[in-house]
């Protein structure tokens, strides 16, 4: 039987991470988590220890009481602090991020706390992949400082290599790219995995098809209907497309200008392809949506997460559920990470040769659906449409940069 490892965990949220951990054999002995929904969905799936609460006003000693830990017993810290400082939607919507100005930033140096006095013999920090971008990397600067002070004040010899890893190149059927930091207490170097999936690799990316194409087509959920001004566009859109086709340049109607919208506007899966990136909180036109124009029902959320079967949302909204699965780390891309952890810095590998939350390969699909009539109410949007003026041109951002101009 594989030997367990023990795993503390900070901001958890519904458990991506560590139902990932928790396929290469790891316990997660503490999970510290603010969000009340979140706590009572992993209690209701994982006899975890869970610690309700804003991090900054638990104590590293609490953590580890809970845990049954002494310092430095601990196998793994993981976790992923809250991203919204650093994530790309951040720049859309106001030209550029706050970062380390965000009160919110504040989750790094809370993780940095722990880590320095809890000692795991590895830690992983997760992220999005702004958190590191050129020119905007404050809070990865500010985590490999910390991690730097953290081994002077704990005499550790913590490392840390970074990454950014684009799930669907390890088997996971979603694109989602997301930025890892690992290290190991005595000084190990780690070696990222290379990918094992996509063009010219081992494998093919696994697509929608292979994570919910055994599925009911109609899984007869409440909540799954896209209503909303341009909710009735969708059956005229096809698979893999999204409000582009209804462009002068897609192959539809002239309903709007180019790339005036959102890429994730009226976004429809392909079965031939990886999802794109749930969103955790969508607007009522934002996909991705099923290649029936309908949404995501929680079942097929969770395959494209790449989560364990047999999980519970009881007691969640549509709005919790897509939050909770929006918001977290796909489990399948955890679980390789887990288990280079365990063979390269633990000494210990797992029984099972291949990740146990690799989607199937289901074939070939079958064709895509066939596209709807226009219908008549959006006939009066046709017409000439001016494309967005460039990057850093558009309205909003126009906009912004007269206000700070004025002053306000």
């Amino acid at each position: 039987m594989d030997k367990k490892l023990t795993a503390i965990s900070l901001y958890t949220g519904v458990g991506g991470l560590d139902f990932g951990f928790e396929a290469a054999g790891f316990d997660t002995a503490v999970a510290v988590e603010m969000d009340p929904v979140c706590c009572r969905t992993m209690r209701a799936n994982r006899p975890w220890g869970v610690i309700e609460g804003n991090i900054n006003a638990i104590s590293s000693e609490q953590i580890l009481a809970a845990a049954g830990l002494d310092p430095g017993q601990a196998d793994v810290l993981v976790g992923g602090p809250p991203c919204q400082p650093f994530s790309k939607s951040g720049y859309w919507a106001t030209g550029d991020a706050r970062r380390l100005k965000d009160p919110r930033s504040d989750t790094l140096t809370a993780y940095l706390r722990v880590l320095r006095d809890t000692r795991p013999r590895v830690f992983l920090l997760e992220n999005v992949k702004g958190l590191g971008y050129k020119g905007k990397d404050e809070g990865l600067r500010h985590v490999l400082k910390g991690i730097d002070k953290v081994n002077r004040e704990a005499g550790t010899r913590y490392g840390y290599e970074v990454q950014v890893l684009n799930a669907a190149d390890y088997g996971v059927p979603q694109l989602r790219e997301r930025v890892f930091i690992i290290g190991a207490r005595d000084g190990t170097p780690f070696r990222f995995p290379e990918p094992t999936h996509g063009p010219d690799r081992t494998e093919p990316h696994r697509t929608a098809w292979d994570a919910i194409g055994d599925l009911p087509p109609d899984p007869g959920e409440p909540g799954l209907v896209v209503n909303g001004k341009w909710g009735g566009l969708l059956p005229t859109i096809p698979e893999g497309e999204n409000y582009l086709w209804h462009t002068d340049r897609g192959g539809g109607h002239t309903l709007f200008g180019w790339r005036r919208r959102y890429w994730t506007f009226l976004l429809k899966l392909a079965k031939d392809r990886p999802a794109w990136t749930i969103q955790a909180q969508p607007g009522t036109a934002t996909g991705p949506f099923h290649w029936r124009s309908r949404r995501l029902s929680a079942l097929e959320l969770c395959r494209l997460q790449t989560f364990p079967e047999g999980l519970s949302f009881d007691g969640c909204s549509r709005q919790d559920i897509q939050r909770l699965l929006g918001n977290a780390v796909p489990s399948l891309l955890a679980e390789v990470l887990a288990r280079e952890i365990r063979a390269q810095l633990l000494g210990t590998t797992c029984r099972s040769k291949e990740p146990t939350l690799l989607p199937p390969y289901r074939g070939v699909p079958p064709a895509a659906e066939p596209l709807a009539p226009l219908p008549r109410r959006y006939e009066q949007y046709i017409g000439d449409h001016a494309a967005h003026p460039g990057e850093g041109r558009g309205p909003s951002r126009v906009k912004i940069v007269n206000l700070r101009a004025a002053g306000a």
